[in-house]
């Protein structure tokens, strides 16, 4: 009797579970715990709701599975099978390979992972693996898994048939209990879920309604159902994108109008007149563009691409004249004190014949002349100011900005924009001309949603030369050393650009250090060589980099620092070590260091690949279109934080892919204009869900937006 009584007083202190709600913290689901709760946070999942928004990143498909007696040698294919044995093997060059013997009703396959004896840890007897990859011939059939899924143990009829969710897991959470603690509670989740868009915008679109599409995509008949629950997902968050876009974008007009200019033609028929080549009629046109943007009273916002040699600077200096004329004055922002110097050379010479003569403001100003730039920008006469982040600095004050240029865009964020802008003069926003040799990806995802109106230089100037790129493998490396003095002995200068600055016991890359030291004792031992990398002091990275440029040095052996670097026209040879530890995008804007004189320039892929390495290699290899290679760089890397300064990844997107699902956005855009044009601050009582989504979801995104 005590003992009823304790457990009556128990069950009264503690009361019966929770009701599950879509809020409910995961710690409360059965198996989970403090521990497990703090692995799942990890991966965004902090709440049972967001178990539904954890999408699987791909699927096994168990519906197609070949009987393992089937499996010819030579064919690509996907196994189920029970682990009856593994083990552990060295081999005679010290790598240890990780085998398991499978079995189904029809036969046994060995199956082998090389350099991975750690899957003795999670792999065991009894295990169910599903399995894909080539059958190959090693003393009998054997398969090294491309991929696989260990399902645990259990009954193989309750696996065959199925697709199986492979899910984002991290240390403390496996994709298999990641997989049954979703399906536990599938079913008691879904009918929580409300459906947050109208019911004609998913008619229209030719979407499932949420709570469908999320049991598709957890718990799918086939692919092709899961892909349809998927295109739901995607769709939405393209949706919202576009909606905040649209919405962000008509209330920056609406709050800071652009300066509406006249185009006096005045300067700008001056420098044309006065410069010593003709315009492209690429660099015509996109005069016109962006003419007509300074021209109306719509805010500029615009990206400027042209491959390196194309002419940007020019175009940027014909805007920069229309503002000037108007009585305002230019930052033109570059991201090193050596391209900011460069730029100011440029704008010199063109414009010395006009009388103009452009303010540099960089760290290595001294005191005197940072007092005199500083003075000349207070002051309200036309300038043209020229420098790096130095520009929006808080003792940096101009009297009337009207336009902001930043060159090589992607290597400043979407808050440092925003700062130089804020500069502009009361009730004024400046208009902004970004300018890129290369988009990386967050540019084009931008370009792709709208955010930016483009204009594109897909002309070359007269005389110069595309870039011959090649893939030479590593037997090939005494050959492209001889071409590289072969160009020396010309009297040309060149590049060798390493991945890494020193060795690691990690990798086995050649690094920039040790292939410097190993140059100098050897193949280039009668040339002057330097060593770049960006552990030097900036004051010695950019002495070196003045010595490249004015010839005294033949060859720098460098990293990446010098992607973004200065034009030397005498440089004709871009060799590139471990290509394919390189972007794409990098890779073509180290290539763009090249190629700036006259003559001929190469660029050398070099080193052993992979074969999925170098099909991606062959992409720079044959196209010198930026926003081609951008593309590719894309798919392959992901596309950066639209709202921050990641480079790279998809943390604005968790589903949705801007190349893979572009005609979904064509789709999304469409609606999100038909929704604003009905009612744009979505007040209606039919859009209180999508509002409520957005203001919760978003609400980060839409402030950033709103610096343009």
């Amino acid at each position: 009797m005590v003992s009823d009584d304790g457990a009556e007083r128990r069950r009264r202190r503690t009361g019966p579970p929770p009701r599950l709600t879509l809020d409910t913290p995961v710690t409360y689901l059965k198996g989970v715990g403090p521990a497990r709760g703090e692995a799942l946070a990890r991966l965004g999942i902090r709440v049972a709701g967001d178990l539904l928004r954890h999408v699987p990143h791909r699927y096994e498909d168990a519906t197609t599975v070949t009987p393992i007696a089937k499996a010819a040698i030579g064919a690509d294919v996907t196994v189920l099978g029970e682990v009856i044995a593994t083990g552990v093997l060295p081999t005679r060059k010290g790598l240890r390979v990780f085998q398991a013997v499978i079995k189904d009703a029809s036969g046994l396959l060995e199956l082998a992972w090389p350099g991975q004896p750690f899957l003795e840890r999670t792999i065991h007897k009894g295990d169910w693996l599903l399995c894909t990859g080539e059958v190959r011939f090693q003393h009998g059939r054997r398969v090294q898994p491309r991929e696989f899924v260990n399902l645990g143990p259990g009954d193989a009829a309750s696996l065959e048939g199925r697709v199986l969710a492979v899910y984002p897991a991290t240390e403390g959470v496996s994709v298999r209990w990641l997989r049954t603690l979703i399906t536990q509670h599938l079913s008691a989740l879904l009918p929580l879920v409300k459906e947050p868009l109208p019911a004609a915008l998913l008619t229209e679109a030719g979407v499932p309604p949420l709570p469908d599409a999320l049991r598709r995509v957890h718990a799918p008949a086939s692919v092709a159902d899961a892909q349809r629950g998927r295109a739901r997902l995607a769709w939405e968050e393209l949706f919202c994108v576009q909606l905040l876009q649209r919405r962000a974008n008509e209330l920056a007009r609406v709050a800071r109008p652009g300066t509406p200019f006249e185009n006096r033609r005045v300067l700008t028929t001056q420098l044309r007149d006065q410069l010593p080549f003709t315009l492209t009629a690429a660099q015509k046109r996109v005069i016109r563009e962006i003419v007509a943007d300074l021209c109306s009273p719509r805010r500029m916002n615009r990206l400027l691409q042209g491959d390196v040699g194309s002419g940007k600077t020019v175009v940027a200096l014909f805007s920069a004249l229309l503002a000037m004329e108007n009585g305002y004055q230019v930052a033109l922002m570059a991201p090193t004190e050596l391209l900011a110097e460069q730029h100011a050379r440029t704008a010199e010479r063109l414009l010395a014949p006009l009388g103009i003569s452009p303010v540099l403001l960089t760290g290595r100003l001294g005191a005197r002349e940072r007092r005199e730039a500083l003075t000349r920008l207070a002051s309200v006469e036309p300038v043209l100011a020229i420098g790096t982040h130095a520009l929006f600095q808080a003792d940096v004050s101009f009297a009337r900005l009207g336009l902001v240029i930043i060159d090589e865009q992607h290597r400043f964020g979407v808050e440092q924009r925003a700062a130089l802008g804020a500069k502009g003069a009361d009730g004024e926003s400046p208009d902004v001309l970004l300018m890129s040799a290369t988009p990386i990806p967050r540019s084009l995802a931008l370009t792709v949603y709208g955010d930016l109106d483009i204009s594109t230089l897909d002309e070359r100037p007269p005389g110069r030369e595309p870039v011959t790129t090649v893939h030479r493998t590593e037997s090939a490396r005494g050959r492209v050393l001889t071409f590289l003095e072969s160009e020396l002995a010309k009297g040309r200068q060149g590049y060798i650009v390493y991945p890494v600055i020193e060795a690691s016991e990690k990798t086995d890359l050649r690094d920039a250090t040790s292939a410097y030291e190993a140059l100098v004792a050897g193949a280039l031992a009668s040339r002057r060589v330097a060593l770049l990398h960006g552990r030097l002091p900036a004051d010695e990275r950019d002495a070196i980099m003045r010595r490249f440029r004015d010839g005294e040095l033949d060859v720098l052996v460098a990293t990446t620092v010098i992607e973004v670097g200065i034009d030397v026209p005498n440089a004709t040879v871009m060799i590139i070590e471990h290509p394919e530890r390189f972007g794409l995008s990098q890779l073509h804007q180290l290539r763009g260091r090249v190629g700036r004189g006259g003559g001929q320039s190469y660029c050398i892929l070099l080193g052993d690949v992979g074969q999925e390495a170098a099909a991606r290699l062959q992409v720079v290899v044959e196209s010198e279109d930026g926003f081609a290679i951008a593309r590719a760089d894309l798919q392959l890397r992901g596309m950066g934080d639209l709202f921050g300064k990641a480079q790279s990844g998809v943390p604005t997107f968790r589903i949705a892919d801007p190349v893979r699902d572009e005609v979904l956005n064509e789709h999304a855009r469409e609606a999100a204009e038909r929704i604003l044009a009905r009612d744009p601050e979505l007040r209606l009582p039919e859009h209180a869900a999508l509002r409520q989504l957005l203001t919760v979801g978003y609400q980060r995104a839409l402030e950033l937006f709103q610096v343009g």
